[in-house]
């Protein structure tokens, strides 16, 4: 739990740097990021507004590898929608008097979300454009060893005197977490 935390207050402090201060509406949705951000994924950009479709208040989340769409509803529960940047066709904003809407094209599907920050509808569309235009190479994953990997090893550092008894039950106790 106190791990959770700490990449909750991560996160809020990356929003705080990105100059990002979500209402009072986008809490439940904030709070979820912990559970569906990789541990080293950066937010680049967050907007919150509307869902057309269903009318629920949501967030959408430019990451340095993907697109986010998280609506957390008290009767619904939780949906996360994730989209690589190479799936997205356009994104586009329309300003009006007070607000913004945004509308993405994914795959044969238009996402509309109103009731934006017309600022903030801007920048955050700027932002996905420039990930759409990276090459695809940009956005494959890259070859991290496996939990079971490092914690092989972690015992073979721990055999060669590398590393402590104390040190090794320490980064054991971390990387047994990740699972």
């Amino acid at each position: 739990m106190s791990e959770k935390k700490s990449r909750l207050e991560e996160i809020k402090a990356e929003l705080e740097k990105l100059n990002i201060n979500p209402t009072f509406f986008a809490r439940k949705e904030i709070r979820e990021l912990p559970n569906v951000l990789s541990t080293d994924e950066k937010i680049v950009y967050l907007v919150e507004g509307r869902n057309k479709t269903t009318q629920h208040h949501i967030i959408l989340v430019a990451t340095d590898r993907r697109l986010i769409f998280i609506d957390k509803e008290f009767m619904y529960g939780l949906k996360v929608e994730d989209f690589s940047y190479s799936k997205v066709s356009s994104i586009q904003y329309e300003k009006s008097l007070m607000l913004a809407s945004i509308d993405i094209s994914i795959s044969d599907n238009i996402l509309e979300i109103d009731g934006v920050g017309k600022y903030e509808a801007e920048l955050f569309c700027e932002k996905v454009r420039d990930f759409m235009s990276r090459p695809k190479e940009y956005f494959q994953p890259r070859n991290e060893p496996s939990v079971l990997d490092q914690l092989e090893q972690l015992g073979r550092l721990k055999e060669n005197g590398v590393i402590t008894e104390e040190e090794f039950t320490e980064q054991k106790k971390k990387l047994i977490n990740k699972l």
